[in-house]
């Protein structure tokens, strides 16, 4: 009997009584209706038994020690599957921690929604005290695409069948549904409220690009003397991917893949320009943003790092027109969606077509020969303790053996490096901390990537990301989930080295406890547990891991004075203007 159909029954009700149902039971339906059959979430007031109701219908339901961690992954399931990760949260302080991720998810445009119980509106009005009192619409709101209230059962269908529409729908993101307690017990007709049920049709229809946007985009790429396609991670999601492989390959032109579009073509492939990062992007005069934004990840499109002003022109692939002209003029802009977008172009590059000039191919692969020369010798060496390049050796084979695994990434020195190092071979294998570039979403990522996909989850944390959600390795062992976590441990932020400038007895602010052994951790809790001091040990501990499946954490001991500050982008860190850095800080 499905839940719309179960009868609630009193003590007095006769047994000609109507079938009944309630709102709880009708969140359920209209879930399972549009296919949405996992929720992330932790329970409590008012959400318990929606969450025991949805598991008892046969939702999948991930109980979470945290609810922001619940949220980032619901994130990253809507970026694996292109519907809408479901995370569910109690009111006030719970749906607090779960806007952190929906934000995070709004801001990389990941579909996402939010479920939050929440006080009764007439109290919460009157502000006259409720139990987590909070008006929650108004603070999500400016954080999300959109927000809705539910206030009458009738409606509960309509709402989620809106926030499904808001999530996916032209650029994707996230969407908040705010639900008050009183309204998940009201009963209601079950004819009525199945009737009132929505199933979405087409939430994400294409949009075709202009016939002379196309023609605008072929006539600057045929000028190009240099040009260069780069991959953000909106190519990846687009899930276009054999016409965007096509697209590369049959225009010749090289392409740098952002972090998150690594693997659409393997890294290995040889026109990717990656190991030519920098030459490519200064010296480019005709560049291709494929589902790529032009922030503060590539420097809004202009300094140093593009070479002088005015060298090089912009084809936008974007199906937000907003978007262009964000940070420099865009010269060809292709609004749609990104399939129909790529699409048009591959169908106008077939015979006659000019492949980039060979000077510029030439150029790009004496750079990637040189730079890969050097990286070489650094990825082989077996110390102990290790360097960051080392132990990224390791697992760069870990990966290259295994290339459907997913490889979770987040960290200041451990992000960065391994975002050069480690090669992608298929897409949307990499999950790393997008545009905001936070910490936190390591843990999140890996429940759900290996909960959407079924495959094995390699999870290289810094041992400053791992600490903000490293309780939900709990989690992990509680659904024995075949997730590797590796947290690469020099005893603190960036270095281990810092000293208190003042002699005193508190340790620097980037001090951790030194030596831990955050293996133990995955011990306590049932799962394996292994002190790696070398890339061999590393090696070997990981590549049985990752083949056994059984929840795993890695402590891999880093040389405390291996890492630099922020990683790549220090110069994001300002100096204090009126007194110089501690002599004392190592």
């Amino acid at each position: 009997m499905s839940a719309l159909a179960e009868v609630i029954e009193t003590e007095d009700a006769p047994d000609t009584a109507p079938a009944q149902t309630d709102g709880f039971h009708l969140i359920i339906d209209a879930l399972k209706l549009n296919g949405l059959t996992t929720i992330y979430g932790v329970p409590g007031i008012p959400i318990t038994d929606l969450g025991r109701l949805a598991q008892a219908e046969g939702l999948r339901v991930i109980s979470f020690r945290h609810e922001q961690h619940a949220g980032n992954a619901a994130a990253i399931a809507g970026f694996l599957t292109k519907k809408p990760g479901i995370c569910l949260t109690v009111s006030a302080p719970g749906f607090l921690n779960g806007l952190t991720a929906l934000a995070n998810a709004t801001t990389n445009c990941f579909p996402m929604i939010l479920i939050s119980g929440s006080s009764e509106r007439e109290i919460v009005d009157l502000q006259q005290g409720d139990y987590e009192e909070m008006d929650q619409l108004a603070i999500a709101k400016p954080l999300c695409k959109a927000a809705f209230r539910v206030l009458h059962a009738e409606d509960i269908g309509i709402a989620v069948a809106r926030a499904i529409r808001a999530a996916l729908s032209g650029r994707p993101g996230g969407v908040y549904l705010d639900v008050p307690a009183k309204l998940l017990s009201q009963v209601v007709d079950a004819g009525l409220g199945e009737r009132s049920l929505v199933k979405v049709i087409d939430p994400a229809p294409a949009q075709i690009p202009g016939t002379e946007a196309v023609k605008r985009a072929i006539d600057v790429l045929k000028g190009a003397e240099r040009p260069l396609i780069i991959l953000g991670k909106g190519a990846a999601y687009a899930q276009a991917d054999d016409d965007i492989r096509s697209l590369i390959e049959a225009s010749g032109i090289p392409y740098l893949p952002m972090s998150m579009a690594k693997g659409l073509l393997p890294d290995t492939h040889s026109q990717c320009a990656s190991a030519a990062r920098s030459l490519v992007l200064k010296d480019a005069d005709v560049v291709v943003l494929v589902g790529a934004r032009l922030n503060w990840l590539l420097s809004h499109g202009k300094g140093k790092s593009w070479g002088p002003p005015g060298s090089k022109r912009f084809i936008q692939i974007d199906i937000e027109p907003r978007e262009m002209d964000s940070n420099v003029e865009i010269a060809a802009p292709l609004v749609g969606d990104i399939g129909s977008c790529v699409a048009a172009l591959l169908g106008k590059i077939g015979a006659g077509w000019q492949a980039p000039p060979s000077a510029w191919i030439e150029t790009i692969e004496a750079r990637k020969r040189d730079n890969l020369s050097k990286m070489a010798g650094r990825l082989g060496k077996n110390s102990s303790p290790m360097d960051f390049h080392g132990a990224l050796g390791a697992l760069r084979q870990i990966v290259k053996d295994r290339p459907d695994a997913i490889l979770v990434n987040e960290g200041a020195n451990t992000l960065d490096l391994a975002r050069g190092i480690i090669d992608m071979y298929q897409p949307r294998k990499r999950l790393d901390v997008g545009t905001w570039g936070i910490m936190g979403i390591g843990m999140g990522f890996a429940i759900a990537a290996a909960i959407e996909t079924g495959k094995p989850v390699l999870a290289v944390e810094g041992d400053s990301a791992f600490g903000f959600s490293g309780m939900e390795i709990e989690t992990i062992c509680r659904y024995r989930l075949p997730v590797c976590v590796v947290v690469f441990n020099n005893n603190g932020i960036y270095r281990g080295t810092d000293v208190n400038p003042t002699g005193g007895a508190d340790v620097a602010t980037t001090v951790f406890v030194e030596n831990a052994r955050y293996d133990r951790m995955m011990e306590a809790f049932g799962g394996v547990g292994v002190n790696a001091t070398t890339p061999d040990e590393l090696a070997r501990a990981v590549a049985e891991a990752m083949d056994s499946g059984r929840p795993t954490l890695v402590n891999a001991v880093i040389d405390p004075a291996a890492g630099t500050e922020s990683g790549n982008i220090g110069k994001l860190n300002p100096q204090s203007a009126v007194g110089k850095k501690p002599k004392a800080v190592g």
